[in-house]
């Protein structure tokens, strides 16, 4: 062979291309439908019969393979489906494997069967949703309130306090368990799904929607749905630890047919393939016998139910132990997300100090405990409690988690939710991601033709759609001087055909059903890897396409070795029946095919520029490769070193898998938010950069030496000279699993928190040692998504990065409710410290404000301002900022310091307002047992706190607009979103809940001071007049107090207010 340098190639771009991988992605794509089993036919009316062969065949016991099965008859039972030929199977489940079942035909046994899914799998628990409303240290407080209240006699007070109690739980539980059963509705997104063949079309659908009788489609990765008969198997491997115990998979071979009868063990069950169990190796198909609780795996649920489990410990004392620090966890709410579990612990040092701040209020009164101490103390102790904030938490995430659905990411471990947020880098995949996984065959090489080119394609799977060319010269394949072309061309197309599952072809759209992967593109259809679709289509353009090259049965497959991720190639061998040898095809990455081929030098040498060049117009360059094998040698067909080896080059193809158009503002937006995007690719390192450049991952002006590496450079570093690089690299192509774990141990030395995305097998090592790991939902395995942390449902980029400014708005959200709520509580506490100092006649202290007005501010006023606040939407600068550290928490300094300033101010206010009217109007009449009811001498006393309640409400009300911002000024909150001189109307409105949450709580204040009865019995206050101006007046103080603190810290970037100026002069 003699290999020439063509002419330039020339660099066209496909406007519309599809996927690839670097030769075929790890998890092995459905297979076209298998062949109709031996022996079964369908009628024209769907009835499946067996011909008189295979039916005396079958009922004399006599096996595929000619020998013979101890049992003749099938009754159904899945157990024995191991000692049953697959014909029988099928005939008694009647199904055609070839057809599948018609869709009318699986919804009847649907609804006869139920869905497939172990009983109890993806229900909400209501007791558990009840539990959590009671199981925190705030409802507790609630509680011993309520007690102390019935205790000393005020039942008003009980009454009310238990009717808040109830109403929390109430309201908890209806949002705590929609916001569950929508948790598990966008978990079934993520649910596993299946290849299966109905209406002679194979679709994907949810594994909870087989039924018996189904034909699965199995491939390696994917984890089987269903208990399944095997129908075929090619080198298929089945890893069933779950059910065996055995660490090594079990080889499967479904023309087996067990002679040991009913007892056989699970591991010896080769014919078999069990739910829950994980494709390791090769393919298969196979019939479902049993679904649900049914399944193998539903049998060992059920024996689990109960108390079993409890039985693994035999100390009943350490069980025991067990079980009383779970209810102890459970009861403080020390469960739940990292967020959940430490804002728990601060309810905690809340009930602490709520009781602290109880001994304080008893110590200063001697511990004279009366019914008025008693009730002063119980006011502290509801005062520093923010009674809502577990139910505003839980809300808040749920509709983060709802939110995120929307931007096409499930959420599968809430953890993920609050830490995405804060991730400093993002290692994602290139092909589907980054691009849009849309792959068509753009140039072909040979020794002898040079380049085809194929150009102006629109229908990626259509055959006839595109143009020729070599050497710049129109190509037709009709043309007489074409003849000698297509000759040179043979060869590759042969291999590119035969190596090689997809299938394509053409049906009527109607007659086609919908594909989650492909989409139905005009009458063509493909099933399979996208990378596979295109060299199909490619050899179909030119006439010589699998099918075509099978349809005489001349050749019959012989061997197969499978994609190996660590090898990155595959092969496989037809054997002719005509001649009787066997020609070996293969294809894979250059560096993986080049080192089998039977060539000089020279002709390497020669080889490689070519290479380069293909790759570096951004193209996937597979190299294809075959050779012939004498009849004596097909035994040596089963060692994969003997059949890949001393191969003869057929040429190169190279594929084209365009960027999504939305990749380069993404990579934009990440850069301008801190976050380091490096891309991890299988493909060549020519096509990486190329890539790489177009995205905005590369740039020329910022590459160093160590920017772009190959995996095999990379890899060949110690953690030390890693370690010692100035940064790590931003591609690194040829990448395997290794060295994704590699980036992400290297990452976190570096005390970076990183996005790892993948989809194979291999990748879940790297996916779950990532901080957030991210599977892909369209590409990825099952495997792959067990290990993630998230899935993204349109295997996109972009949504990777709405994901990280959704979880930043999340953050921004929780800060703001929390800093709303604690000024709230701080202010109150403040004032009912202080106010032990004013003591009434009996020398009682006198409260400012009674428990039950602290428990409508609490959990009236505030807690649906702070959920108006947990649904803002993301600031305009929010992907501009840095990432956050995530070590420092919710509790940042600024929040401290802020909630400090604020709440004593409002606390100092409502201290000023309360004197004013008593000791200004007054005269420091304190009244006579004021706490208690009303009487002729509390008249001051309860105008005060009526004051005092308007004072804190509309100092609340107003704060809840102020936290939308930590630095910038109420009055120009957003001036990107709005601007002008009305703008603080527009930044006010655009949030309707929090709108209407302000102007209700506006309102509702009136009532509450003005009914008759209510306002002295219940809230003890009564209606006021002038003292309406000492309200405004405080409440013009708190602005302009909030506001001065703001500029001061835009001022001197203090915090958030950190290049606030130039942000806001800019328009950011």
């Amino acid at each position: 062979m003699v290999i020439t340098h063509p002419t330039q190639a020339d660099g066209h771009a496909q406007p519309i291309v599809i996927e690839d991988q670097d030769s075929q992605d790890a998890d092995e794509p459905p297979i076209p439908c298998a062949p109709l089993s031996r022996g079964i036919s369908v009628t024209t009316d769907n009835t499946v019969t067996i011909d008189d062969d295979s039916r005396t065949r079958v009922e004399s016991g006599e096996r595929n393979d000619g020998s013979i099965t101890p049992t003749n008859s099938w009754n159904g039972t899945a157990g024995d489906a191991h000692i049953f030929d697959a014909t029988i199977v099928a005939a008694y489940l009647e199904v055609d494997p070839q057809n599948g079942l018609s869709n009318t035909e699986a919804t009847k046994r649907l609804e006869r069967d139920g869905p497939n899914k172990l009983d109890g799998a993806g229900t909400v628990s209501i007791g558990e949703v009840l539990l959590r409303q009671v199981s925190n240290s705030l409802t507790i407080v609630l509680v011993i309130a309520m007690a102390l209240s019935y205790g000393t006699l005020d039942f008003i007070e009980g009454a009310v306090i238990t009717a808040v109690i109830l109403l929390n739980i109430t309201l908890g539980f209806i949002q705590d368990f929609r916001a569950e059963r929508t948790m598990q509705s966008l978990l079934s997104l993520a649910a596993p799904s299946s290849h299966v063949i109905r209406n002679k079309m194979i679709e994907i659908i949810k594994a909870e929607m087989l039924v018996v009788g189904d034909i699965v489609k199995l491939s390696t990765g994917v984890v089987a749905p269903a208990d399944l008969r095997l129908l075929e198997s090619v080198n298929l491997e089945i890893e069933e630890a779950l059910l065996t115990g055995e660490s090594l998979p079990s080889s499967k071979n479904a023309e087996a047919v067990l002679n040991t009868g009913h007892d056989a063990s699970i591991g010896d069950r080769i014919n078999m393939a069990y739910s829950g169990t994980t494709v390791t190796r090769g393919r298969g198909t196979g019939i479902v016998v049993a679904t649900g609780m049914k399944t193998q795996v539903g049998k060992v649920a059920s024996l689990l139910r109960g108390d079993a489990a409890e039985a693994k410990d035999s100390n009943p004392l350490m069980r025991y132990l067990k079980k009383l620090g779970k209810g102890i966890k459970n009861v403080l709410g020390l469960v739940g997300t990292p967020m959940q579990v430490k804002l728990s612990k601060f309810a905690i040092l809340l009930f602490g100090l709520a009781v602290l701040l109880a001994i304080i209020v008893f110590s200063a009164n001697k511990w004279n405990l009366d019914n008025e101490v008693i009730l002063y103390g119980i006011c502290v102790a509801v005062a520093v409690i923010p009674e809502s904030l577990i139910a505003v938490m839980t809300i808040t995430i749920a509709a983060g988690v709802k939110a995120m659905a929307q931007s096409n990411v499930v959420i599968r471990r809430m953890a993920a939710l609050e830490a995405i947020g804060g991730v400093t880098n993002i290692c994602s995949d290139k092909t589907g991601t980054l691009t849009q996984g849309k792959m068509v065959a753009h140039k072909v090489w040979t020794p002898d033709l040079g380049i085809l080119s194929i150009k102006d394609v629109a229908n990626i799977l259509d055959p006839n759609d595109g143009r020729l060319e070599v050497g710049n010269l129109p190509f037709s394949i009709n043309q007489t001087p074409a003849s000698h072309n297509l000759t040179m061309l043979k060869p590759i197309l042969d291999a590119v055909a035969l190596c090689n599952f997809a299938s394509v072809s053409r049906t009527s759209p109607a007659a086609q059903g919908p594909s989650e992967k492909h989409p139905p593109t005009g009458e063509w259809a493909a099933v399979g890897d996208p990378t596979e679709i295109a060299l199909q289509v490619l050899a179909m353009r030119l006439k010589n396409g699998k099918d075509d090259l099978l349809k005489g049965g001349t050749l019959t497959p012989e061997m197969e070795h499978q994609f190996d991720s660590s090898l990155k190639r595959m092969s496989v061998a037809y054997k002719s029946q005509t001649t009787g040898d066997v020609e070996v095809y293969a294809k894979g990455a250059s560096e993986a095919i080049i080192p089998i081929l039977d060539l000089s030098e020279k002709e390497e040498a020669a080889l490689m520029p070519i290479i380069e060049g293909l790759a570096s117009e951004g193209l996937r360059v597979l190299c294809i490769a075959s050779k012939r094998i004498a009849p004596e040698n097909e035994g040596n067909l089963l060692d994969r070193r003997f059949m890949e080896s001393n191969l003869n080059l057929q040429g190169l193809v190279g594929l084209y898998d365009p960027p999504r158009v939305e990749t380069f503002d993404a990579v934009m937006k990440c850069n301008d938010a801190g976050i380091a995007v490096h891309m991890l690719t299988g493909d060549h390192l020519s096509t990486a950069t190329a890539i790489a450049q177009k995205v905005g991952i590369l740039k020329s002006d910022q590459q160093t030496a160590h920017s772009v590496m190959r995996a095999q450079d990379f890899d060949r570093l110690s953690d030390a000279e890693i370690d010692a690089m100035s940064s790590l690299p931003v591609v690194l192509a040829r990448c395997s699993p290794t060295t994704k774990v590699r980036m992400v141990d290297a990452l976190s030395r570096r005390k970076a928190f990183c996005v790892m995305t993948g989809d194979g097998v291999n990748d879940a090592p790297a996916l779950k040692r990532a901080h957030v790991g991210i599977a892909m939902g369209i590409n990825g395995t099952d495997v792959a998504k067990d290990a993630a942390d998230m899935v993204l449902t349109d295997d996109n980029f972009a949504s990777i990065v709405k994901a990280v400014e959704e979880g930043r708005r999340l953050f921004d959200n929780i800060q703001k409710f929390l800093l709303h709520l604690l000024i709230s509580n701080i202010a109150q506490v403040i004032l009912l410290l202080i106010a032990l100092a004013f003591k009434d006649t009996n020398g009682n202290s006198v409260f400012p404000l009674s428990p039950l007005e602290i428990l409508w501010v609490n959990m009236i006023t505030s807690s649906f301002l702070a959920l108006g606040l947990g649904m803002e939407e993301a600031q305009a600068d929010i992907m501009i900022r840095q990432p956050r550290d995530l070590d420092v928490g919710v509790f940042t300094w600024e929040l401290i310091c802020d909630k400090m300033l604020y709440g004593s101010w409002a606390g100092i206010l409502c201290l000023v307002s309360f004197v004013i009217v008593v000791y200004g109007a007054g005269n420091g009449n304190l009244g006579t047992n004021c706490n208690e009811e009303w009487n002729e001498s509390c008249d001051v006393v309860f105008r005060a706190r009526a004051t005092v309640f308007g004072v804190l409400s509309f100092l609340l009300l107003v704060t809840a607009w102020e936290v939308k911002h930590f630095s910038r000024s109420l009055f120009n909150l957003d001036p990107a979103r709005f601007k002008g001189k009305f703008s603080i109307f527009k930044a006010l409105t655009y949030n309707r809940f929090l709108l209407w949450a302000v102007v209700a709580g506006f309102l509702i204040t009136f009532p509450v001071i003005y009914i008759p009865v209510v306002n002295t019995t219940v809230f003890k206050h009564k209606a006021i007049g002038w003292e309406w101006g000492v309200v405004f007046g405080c409440l013009i103080c708190y602005v302009a107090f909030v506001e001065t603190w703001k500029a001061i810290k835009r001022r001197c970037g203090i915090w958030s207010g950190m290049g606030q100026t130039l942000n806001i002069r800019e328009g950011v």
